[in-house]
């Protein structure tokens, strides 16, 4: 059986066929597409659907928002997106959404060594609960809880829970996000947007003399690839800076949700952020703040932590969804 598939992010909408045949499911053929450019989901899949020529029985899409009662609004987006509809739409009566973090959990099984790299090896029990968490467009989050028998996947939006400041520094950071609302997500700061936004913080409180060059190439090219160039090149102290903190802060939510749903099976960073700064996480800075949960250190000295290189994770966990 072939099924379609989507990894729908807040800038990239990554649809493909899966192979289900033999029970692992297999990418046969992909198409990237840029959500903003188009008014919904259902135009996007019907121009891949054109020109893919594959039949296909069911369709499963894991979308960056959250999914209730078949239906998302997406944070990122102006869509709205109802199972139902996009069903009718693409005349695929057997078609579901699901958050792309329930999408990224289901592919955890269907990743092999070289899917992944390891910050901490730890020691991890036996069918212990097992925590996603990954920075994008957005900040996603997602477990999965061994029920007796199998793994269950739960859906989160932990990535809209306050940033907690932690020191002075932080303080001063919040208070520089606030939005219209009162308030600062961690989404505000661990996002692509977010790692702009902390740039900018410390070029408006004068950490260090702002290049001129950076700014306009921050103007003409996406913000966090600029400053996550330039920072991994240590070229320019206040993007080196601007990913220090990104990195502390990150290490600091993910332990916050290793704790929050005990997950002695181990934290997998996924998202799009990761895979291309995997050896400023492994500096050691992470993994401090990762650990840094006082009387709990030692419990979080134990909980393995991975990051998810492989792109297809949302892919393949969408094809088992669809599968199941």
């Amino acid at each position: 059986m072939r099924v379609l598939v989507g990894d729908i992010g807040g800038t990239n909408a990554r649809l493909a066929v899966a192979d289900l045949a033999g029970g692992a499911p297999r990418i046969v053929k992909e198409q990237r597409y840029r959500s903003g450019d188009a008014p919904g989901l259902a135009p996007i899949v019907r121009r891949f659907l054109d020109g893919a020529g594959e039949r296909v029985e069911r369709a499963c899409f894991g979308i960056a928002g959250p999914v209730v009662d078949g239906e998302c609004r997406t944070p990122n987006l102006p869509w709205t997106v109802s199972a139902r509809e996009l069903a009718r739409d693409i005349s695929i009566p057997s078609t579901c959404i699901i958050n792309d973090f329930v999408a990224a959990a289901h592919g955890v099984d269907c990743l092999g060594p070289g899917d992944l790299v390891t910050l901490q090896g730890g020691h991890p029990a036996e069918h212990g609960t097992i925590a996603l968490i990954g920075a994008g467009t957005g900040l996603g989050e997602g477990f999965l809880v061994w029920d007796g028998t199998r793994y269950r996947v739960h859906a989160s939006e932990g990535g809209h829970a306050d940033f907690a400041a932690s020191d002075e520094a932080t303080w001063r950071l919040r208070s520089s996000l606030v939005d219209d609302s009162g308030r600062v997500s961690w989404e505000r700061v661990l996002s692509g947007p977010g790692l702009a936004r902390l740039y900018h913080h410390l070029a408006a409180n004068s950490f260090a003399p702002e290049h001129l060059d950076l700014r306009r190439e921050m103007e003409e090219d996406d913000p966090a690839a600029v400053v996550t160039g330039h920072a991994l090149e240590g070229d320019d102290p206040i993007s080196v800076k601007a990913l220090e903190v990104f990195m502390a802060a990150y290490g600091a939510q993910a332990g916050n949700l290793a704790l929050t749903v005990l997950a002695t099976g181990g934290v997998y960073l996924a998202g799009g952020i990761a895979p291309r700064i995997v050896a400023k996480l492994g500096d050691g800075t992470f993994i401090r703040a990762f650990r840094n949960k006082g009387r709990m250190a030692e419990l979080m000295e134990r909980i393995p932590v991975h990051v998810i290189v492989s792109p297809d994770v949302g892919l393949l966990g969408a094809a088992r969804a669809a599968a199941e």
